[in-house]
């Protein structure tokens, strides 16, 4: 009998709004998505949300719902809204309501810890965050350290002197009304409201505002007795992924094992860039999330995650080949290629997070699946934006094809992966972002979601696939190409690949 999941994404970008129904909708699983959302700064209408989710909800089977869309309509609105607290805990009872009229809805919700990026830039943030942005966070960062004796008093007392308070006040008073939010959803999973939640963290720093929140918000999970229930993790756009692998596993009654293979152990205690934890206890979280289980043997697994990240700190992907011990000496990249050409012979799911760099995938790993003629071998593969994000994307990609195999989808989706991941966030992004100042533009505003930049971007992506992606090419076409939030860091792309299993 086909089931029936409602999803709610954190906002309308493809890894939030088409990744999800791309991957997993399958002849026994339908998704069903708003059919409009907002645009970056500008919400989405919280009222046309909700008799969406009323209408849906009644006959669904589940429901991955985003707290912030539900909230605030969107993930950047979350950041620079002026709602209550109590008018946000009047459109949070809609959970209550869901679940009342459908008592066997089951509920998997997730919500953001509201980030502070350690940069002046009011394209996500605040306005004024372009002129305080990076004192902002330096005060939360001194704020936390003081807190714990490790900061002296006078580096507080100098950074809160170059801020204009209004504005620190302003941002200051959001993230406690975010926070409040934070604890009734807690509140929620012990009232049985919610079957499970995740607090992912955004773009996550071991001290400042964001920690703080972690901390207060961990707090409570704890004293409620809800640890095994609710997860904090690094991550953000990749949660619908992690959540509807969760969904599908719970339906069909599987917990399938997954060994992890690094391409250094040491890598296991890095930092990756923008996250808070390390590597391995993150790892160790997103399986959970994902409803999968963690096995210590290959041998009794039913997904292999391949990782590639360095031996000690991680680099942006503009920097690659990035010439260090940890990327060159103590990361052995030709014994993890030996051990994926084993596997896959032996009819193992492989699948592949390429977090050796954030923000794009590695052209010399990718040159080697495509010698070894691996591309297509592989069930999953990712290497976008933060280690996060691209660990729950492998891990989601694992999932499906343990469970549908790979189908014409999941093969489209991994094409995809290889262009955007890799193509575009690697080569192509910092090739055009130097040229964009001959058109009048910048990096943040391009202008236009269609027109001259993703036209040039979909010449370039051709090129990179014949060069880099020739073992697989003849059977990719890369038919759409646009540039969703008209700026350069994301892009949308819809491609096609004739596959025959």
């Amino acid at each position: 009998m086909k089931k029936k999941i409602v999803l709610l994404p954190l906002d309308e970008r493809p890894c939030n709004y088409i990744f999800p129904n791309r991957l997993f909708a399958h002849d026994d699983i339908d998704i069903v998505l708003p059919k409009s959302l907002g645009n970056k700064k500008q919400p989405a209408d919280v009222g046309k949300i909700a008799e969406f989710l009323k209408t849906e909800c009644r006959n669904a089977d589940g429901l991955v719902l985003s707290v912030d869309m539900m909230l605030y309509g969107g993930l950047i609105p979350s950041r620079i809204h002026y709602a209550q607290a109590d008018e946000l805990k009047e459109l949070a009872a809609l959970v209550k309501t869901l679940k009342k009229e459908n008592p066997r809805l089951l509920i998997y919700a997730f919500q953001v810890i509201m980030r502070c990026p350690d940069y002046s830039s009011d394209d996500e943030e605040p306005d004024y965050y372009e002129t305080y942005g990076k004192m902002i966070h330096k005060a939360g960062d001194v704020i936390h350290r003081n807190r714990l004796g490790i900061c002296d008093g006078e580096d507080l007392k100098n950074i809160l002197s170059q801020i204009d308070r209004e504005k620190l006040n302003d941002y200051v008073s959001r993230r406690e009304c975010n926070r409040e939010c934070n604890y009734l959803m807690i509140d929620y999973v012990k009232q049985g409201w919610l079957d499970s939640l995740v607090i992912p963290q955004d773009d996550s720093a071991a001290y400042g505002y964001a920690a703080m929140d972690q901390e207060a918000v961990r707090i409570k999970i704890a004293e409620e007795g809800l640890m095994d229930r609710i997860l904090m993790y690094p991550g953000a756009d990749e949660v619908a992924m992690t959540l509807l692998s969760r969904m599908v596993n719970t339906i069909y009654k599987k917990k399938p094992k997954v060994y992890v293979k690094y391409a250094s152990e040491a890598s296991k205690a890095i930092l990756p860039l923008y996250e808070g934890n390390s590597l391995e206890t993150t790892i160790k979280y997103q399986i959970l999330s994902a409803g999968c289980q963690l096995t210590d043997s290959y041998e009794n697994s039913d997904i292999i995650l391949a990782v590639t990240a360095p031996s000690d700190k991680m680099a942006e992907a503009e920097a690659q080949p990035f010439i260090s011990k940890g990327y060159c000496v103590e990361r052995n990249i030709p014994e993890l290629i030996d051990f994926i050409k084993m596997r896959i012979a032996e009819g193992r799911i492989v699948t592949i997070a390429d977090n050796a760099y954030a923000n794009g995938g590695e052209l010399q790993l990718i040159q080697l699946l495509n010698q070894n003629r691996l591309l297509d071998k592989v069930a999953g593969y990712a290497g976008w934006n933060t280690s996060a994000n691209t660990l729950g994307t492998a891990i989601a990609e694992g999932v499906d094809c343990w469970h549908y195999g790979k189908t014409a989808g999941h093969m489209r989706f991994l094409a995809e992966r290889y262009i955007e991941d890799v193509g575009y966030c690697s080569v192509v992004r910092k090739n055009i972002t130097s040229d964009l100042y001959k058109y009048g533009m910048n990096y943040f505003d391009i202008k236009e979601r269609d027109g001259v930049i993703s036209k040039r971007v979909k010449e370039e992506l051709q090129l990179y696939m014949e060069s880099y992606l020739s073992s697989i090419n003849a059977a990719i076409s890369l038919d759409k190409v646009w540039m969703p939030w008209s700026r350069m860091f994301e892009v949308g792309i819809d491609a096609s690949y004739s596959y025959n299993q």
